[in-house]
C-alpha cells in the first residue's frame, strides 16, 4: 500500500458544545484562510455553522469539510516543503445527528477528541469515540477551554483515559484483534480554541501563555494522523458521503476517493443502492480549498471532492471503473428511536398562510427529498392518506426536519412523539438513552424523584466538592419526551442534562410524563382580552387578545391533572353600567409562547401540534368535544 505524506483527513468530534466548530475556525485564521485583511467582524464567528437553524440553536447539524493548507516549521520538519492540506471535517455532537457523525468518519483516517476541560467527557462523547474506535481510527485528545476559571484539565485527562479504555475493553470482545496499545497511545494537547492557542503541556494558573499559538496541534496532526493509504493498482473507488447542492450545478455528491483518480469529464461507473451498475460521466469536479469550491481537472486518491453530473445519485453508493467495477460497502447506521407522525395540516385555519404548501403530495414530496440526504431518517406509511410515519435518532433530530419544512413554507400536523419499539423472545422491548445529567446539590432530590417517575435507573453519582453533583441514569427513551422542560424548572434553569443511546431493554411499564391539564377552546372565535381576565385564575395561556381560535385548541396549561373547557372568545356585555374596575387589562398575564420542541413536549397523548409559517399551536387530535367524549368513554371500557 502507498501512503500520500502531502494530505491528512481529520474529523472533529466532541460532544455538544465542547468547541468543535470554534476550533475549525482557529485553524482557519492560522492558516490564513480568511485572507489577510480579514477580521472577527468581517467574517463572523463559527463560520462553519452556516445554516440558520444551526446559528440559531448554537449546534452542528450537517457535517461539513474544509481544506487548511498548512506550510508552517512543522510541515517542514516532516520534509514537506510544500506544507501539507488538512482536510478538516466538523461533525455534530448531539446523538440525534449520529447518521452524520457516521458519514463525517467514513470520511477521514484519524479524529480529534475535544473534551471540555471543566464538564469533561458526556454521553455524547461517549458516543463520538466509540464510532472512531470501531473504525480503527488513531485519536487526538485536546482538552479545550482551559482558559475556564473552573478548567480541571488534568482531571479530564484522567476521566477521558479512564473512558477510553473502558470503550477498548469493550471492543475488545466485539473485536479480538484490535491493538489496545495502540488504541491507548493518545498524546494529549491543551487548547483554548476561542483564543486560537494549544500547547502539549499542561495549562499554568490563568491558561495558556499568551506567546503559544496553534503550532502543536498542527505539529501533533501531522505526527500521529497517518495519510491517506491507497492501492497502486486497484482502479476507481470513490464513496458518496454526503450531498449539496448547486444553483448552477445542480446535485453535488461529496465523496472519498479510495483508490484510482477522478478526472472531468470522465466516464465512470455508478454503483447504485441495488446492486446494479450504471454509467455515468463527471461532469464538473470542486476540490475544497478553505471555504470555498473551485473547480479542479483532477483528483487523487485520498482526496475528499464533489462532483457533479448524476442527479439521483444518493449517500452510501460509490463511482467506480466501469471495466473493472468494484463496489465499496453501504453506509449502515443505527436504528431510529423515536417516531412522529407527520401530515398535511387539518386544522380550520388551514391555508389562511399566503403562498403555504399545503397539499399531501408536496409534503410527500419534501419528506422524499430529505430521504436522499438524510441517511438516519426513515418515512412509513401511517393509517391515513394524508400523513407519514417519520423515524429518527432522537426528538431533537425529527423537531429539526419540522422547523426547516416550517421555515419552507409547508403547513403541517405532526403527532406527539413515540418511541420505536421491537420484540425480542416474544416480549417488547424499548429504547433506552443513558442521561447524564450535572446539577446544583440543592437539587438532587428533586431531580431523583423525577428521573423515579419516568422508570430512571441510577448508576452513578458523583459529588466533585464544588457544589454540583454528577448523576448517571439508564432511563427509557419515551421517559424523557416532555423531560426538559420540567428539568429545567425543577432546576430554575441552572441544570444540563444530555443522553445518548444505550440500546433496547424489556418494557418499563406506565410512564406518567406529564402531570397537567390542557385548557381547551370551546368554540371558535378571536380571543378577547376581558375573556382572558375571566379565567386568569385557571393557569397559563398561550394566546392572546385579537388571535383567532378554534374549537378543539389547546389555548392554555391547566395546573391540575385534568382538561378543562372555556370560553376564551367571550366579550364583555355592552350596557349603560360603569365599572371601577371597566378596562383595566394592564395587568393581563402576557401569553406564554411556545417553541416548537417545547408545543411537542407539552401535548398530550390525545393532541397534536398544528405548524404553520406564522404559528406553532398545541390542537386536540378530535376537535369536535362530543366526539371526543365518546371516545374518552370508549378507551375507558376498552382498558377496563
Amino acid at each position: 500500500m502507498s501512503v500520500r505524506q502531502d494530505l491528512r483527513n481529520v474529523a472533529i468530534v466532541a460532544h455538544v458544545d465542547h468547541g468543535k466548530t470554534t476550533l475549525v475556525d482557529a485553524m482557519l485564521w492560522e492558516a490564513g484562510a480568511f485572507g489577510a485583511r480579514a477580521t472577527q467582524e468581517t467574517t463572523g464567528e463559527r463560520v462553519m455553522d452556516s445554516g440558520e437553524l444551526e446559528r440559531e440553536k448554537g449546534i452542528t447539524i450537517l457535517a461539513k469539510n474544509t481544506a487548511v493548507h498548512y506550510s508552517g516549521p512543522a510541515a517542514s520538519q516532516a520534509g514537506l516543503e510544500q506544507g501539507v492540506t488538512i482536510n478538516v471535517v466538523d461533525t455534530p455532537g448531539h446523538a440525534d445527528f449520529g447518521g452524520e457523525v457516521e458519514r463525517g468518519l467514513s470520511m477521514v483516517d484519524g479524529v480529534l477528541l475535544l473534551v471540555d476541560a471543566s464538564e469533561g467527557p458526556l454521553p455524547q462523547t461517549r458516543f463520538v469515540l466509540r464510532k472512531a474506535l470501531a473504525a480503527s481510527l488513531p485519536v487526538i485528545l485536546v482538552v479545550n477551554k482551559v482558559d475556564r476559571p473552573d478548567s480541571r484539565a488534568q482531571e479530564v485527562v484522567t476521566e477521558a483515559t479512564d473512558l477510553l479504555l473502558s470503550l477498548a475493553s469493550d471492543l475488545a470482545d466485539e473485536q479480538p484483534d484490535i491493538d489496545l496499545d495502540a488504541v491507548l497511545d493518545v498524546p494529549v494537547l491543551y487548547a483554548s480554541a476561542r483564543q486560537r492557542r494549544a500547547d502539549t503541556e499542561p495549562p499554568e494558573d490563568g491558561g495558556l501563555s499568551a506567546s503559544t499559538d496553534l503550532e502543536p496541534l498542527f505539529r501533533t496532526i501531522i505526527e500521529r494522523i497517518p495519510g491517506p493509504t491507497y492501492d497502486e493498482d486497484a482502479p476507481l473507488q470513490a464513496h458518496v458521503t454526503n450531498l449539496d447542492a448547486s444553483p448552477f450545478l445542480g446535485r453535488l455528491a461529496l465523496l472519498r476517493i479510495r483508490n484510482g483518480a477522478l478526472r472531468k469529464g470522465q466516464a465512470v461507473g455508478w454503483a447504485r443502492h441495488d446492486g446494479t451498475i450504471a454509467p455515468a460521466r463527471v461532469s464538473e469536479l470542486l476540490v475544497t480549498q478553505g471555504l470555498d469550491r473551485i473547480p479542479a481537472q483532477e483528483a487523487r486518491a485520498g482526496d475528499i471532492v464533489a462532483v457533479a453530473g448524476i442527479e439521483d445519485i444518493t449517500i452510501g453508493e460509490s463511482l467506480v471503473d466501469p471495466e473493472d467495477p468494484r463496489p465499496l460497502p453501504l453506509i449502515t447506521v443505527d436504528d431510529p428511536a423515536i417516531s412522529v407522525t407527520i401530515g398535511i395540516n387539518t386544522s380550520p385555519l388551514a391555508g389562511r398562510s399566503k403562498g403555504a404548501k399545503v397539499t399531501a403530495r408536496q409534503v410527500k414530496d419534501r419528506l422524499d427529498r430529505e430521504l436522499v440526504g438524510n441517511v438516519s431518517l426513515r418515512v412509513l406509511p401511517a393509517d391515513r392518506p394524508d400523513a407519514w410515519e417519520v423515524q429518527g435518532r432522537g426528538e431533537l433530530a425529527l423537531a429539526v426536519l419540522v422547523e426547516q419544512m416550517r421555515r419552507e413554507g409547508f403547513e403541517l400536523t405532526v403527532g406527539k412523539p413515540q418511541v420505536v419499539t421491537r420484540t425480542v423472545g416474544g416480549r417488547t422491548h424499548e429504547p433506552v438513552e443513558r442521561m447524564t445529567i450535572d446539577v446544583p446539590e440543592d437539587y438532587l432530590g428533586a431531580i431523583t424523584q423525577l428521573m423515579a417517575a419516568r422508570r430512571g435507573r441510577m448508576e452513578t453519582m458523583t459529588n466533585h466538592g464544588t457544589g454540583w453533583v454528577r448523576m448517571e441514569f439508564v432511563v427509557p427513551a419515551r421517559g424523557l419526551i416532555g423531560f426538559r422542560g420540567q428539568f429545567l424548572t425543577e432546576t430554575r434553569g441552572t441544570g444540563i442534562a444530555s443522553s445518548v443511546a444505550q440500546g433496547y431493554e424489556p418494557w418499563a411499564g406506565q410512564i406518567t410524563s406529564r402531570t397537567t391539564g390542557s385548557l381547551v377552546s370551546d368554540r371558535a372565535g378571536v380571543v378577547t382580552a376581558y375573556a382572558l381576565i375571566r379565567l386568569a385564575d385557571r393557569g397559563t395561556f398561550f394566546v392572546e387578545p385579537g388571535q383567532e381560535t378554534y374549537e378543539g385548541q389547546v389555548v392554555g396549561e391547566n395546573p391540575r391533572g385534568e382538561d378543562m373547557e372555556v370560553n376564551v372568545v367571550r366579550e364583555k356585555q355592552q350596557t349603560n353600567m360603569r365599572s371601577a374596575t371597566a378596562e383595566s387589562f394592564e395587568g393581563l398575564t402576557p401569553p406564554r409562547h411556545l417553541t416548537l420542541e417545547e408545543a411537542l413536549e407539552l401535548a398530550a397523548q390525545d393532541e397534536c401540534v398544528e405548524v404553520t409559517p406564522e404559528a406553532v399551536r398545541i390542537r386536540k387530535v378530535i376537535l369536535d368535544s362530543r366526539a371526543r367524549a365518546r371516545d374518552h368513554a370508549r378507551r375507558r371500557r376498552v382498558q377496563a
